[in-house]
């Protein structure tokens, strides 16, 4: 009897606590990284995709930690696949921080940089391949697949291409592309981009990145290679030299989460595309942006992190974003609790969206109601 009670004493606890193959759904946590970029999503297998791993410098040790504070929510023991997006310090910075606290074990990119700068090639050239020595490096181009039990991961954009042939649901004519109006070509990292499109069952996602707007017309023009998505993760931290109405409009997401900074992204010309794409039921921020104001923002509800330091009133009209130089004065810290959006996606098609800060959760059913 006696070997029996303590059998059950060491057994309870380890049957008690759950792991990371118990969950049902699609997880994706869109964490704050000061208007830098990390998106963890979590197959129900518990197969892991972490899409960027915020800022460097001074910034890396505070956005590895909101990282991973998503990590063990999501109760990981490994990153399966890391996908930099590009070579710009907010989607790379915290990558040999993280590194350190989590194995990861594929390390996913576009190629060779485009834009050189010297902080950024001797991170590629001498800490890099110090990372990916300890897994897989894999170099991605359009068409690919990243191989997650139960997604089907597909790459849509890398080095500056975009896929040609439509995924299952896209090819149809582009409505939005006869009003295209080209803009100035960015010869930046942002265009070399990874895009990411995700299906879940009936759920779809897509996640491209900085990918700009002359590359997101020739994803989507003159057929829309992607169809239509139930959750589009805004691209370029809102920033209208992104978002289209080409991209955003053919997609017709039912519910758009924007990664943003409090003077980074949200300016009112991408929020206007936001705000009037068909179908959109409810926009999500990551902070409240200064760049918007009251006039192009959403409810407090659906923010997850506010301004820090307090003010007796918030602007209705949006400020200037200041100019970019070695004199910009640096945004509002945000140093403190951090706050991610999660998303639990089903089969279905049906998902709910939860904003960490004041717990408000919103499910989207699978026919496009809300409750």
């Amino acid at each position: 009897m006696r070997r029996m009670l303590v059998l059950l004493i060491v057994l309870l606890p380890l049957t008690a606590v759950p792991s990371a193959q118990d969950r049902r759904g699609l997880d994706i946590y869109l964490i704050d990284v000061e208007g830098g970029n990390a998106t963890l999503f979590v197959a129900p297998s518990g197969e892991s995709l972490l899409i960027d791993t915020g800022n460097g410098g001074m910034a890396a040790t505070r956005d590895a930690e909101r990282i991973m504070a998503a990590v063990m929510d999501a109760r990981l023991t490994q990153i399966d696949h890391l996908i930099t997006t590009h070579y710009h310090g907010d989607h790379f910075g915290g990558m040999q921080e993280l590194s350190g606290r989590i194995p990861i074990r594929e390390f996913i990119d576009h190629g060779a940089n485009v834009q050189p700068a010297a902080a950024v090639d001797d991170f590629l050239q001498k800490v890099y391949p110090t990372l990916y020595a300890k897994g897989k490096h894999t170099v991605v181009k359009p068409g690919d697949r990243i191989t997650i039990a139960g997604l089907e991961t597909r790459i849509v954009a890398a080095a500056g291409q975009v896929a040609q042939a439509p995924i299952p649901g896209g090819g149809a004519r582009n409505p939005y592309c006869a009003d295209y109006k080209a803009q100035d070509p960015d010869p930046t990292e942002n265009a070399q981009s990874v895009g990411t499109h995700i299906t879940f069952g009936r759920f779809r996602v897509v996640h491209l990145g900085d990918l700009t707007w002359n590359k997101e017309h020739d994803l989507m023009c003159p057929a829309n290679r992607l169809g239509t998505v139930d959750l589009f993760v805004v691209s370029h931290h809102g920033q209208p030299i992104s978002n289209s109405p080409q991209l955003v409009h053919a997609l017709a997401p039912r519910v758009a989460i924007l990664n943003n900074g409090t003077r980074k992204g949200g300016q009112p010309d991408a929020m206007k595309v936001l705000f009037s794409s068909p179908g959109l039921q409810d926009l999500w921020q990551m902070h409240f942006s200064q760049l918007s104001g009251q006039e192009y923002t959403v409810p407090g509800t659906f923010i997850a992190n506010p301004i820090d330091e307090p003010l007796t009133a918030i602007p209705v009209a949006p400020i200037a974003a200041p100019a970019p130089g070695p004199n910009t004065p640096p945004p509002p810290a945000h140093n403190g609790a951090a706050y991610w959006i999660k998303v639990t996606a089903q089969q279905d098609g049906s998902f709910t969206v939860t904003n960490a800060r004041n717990g408000f959760t919103k499910k989207y059913d699978a026919h496009g109601r809300t409750s």
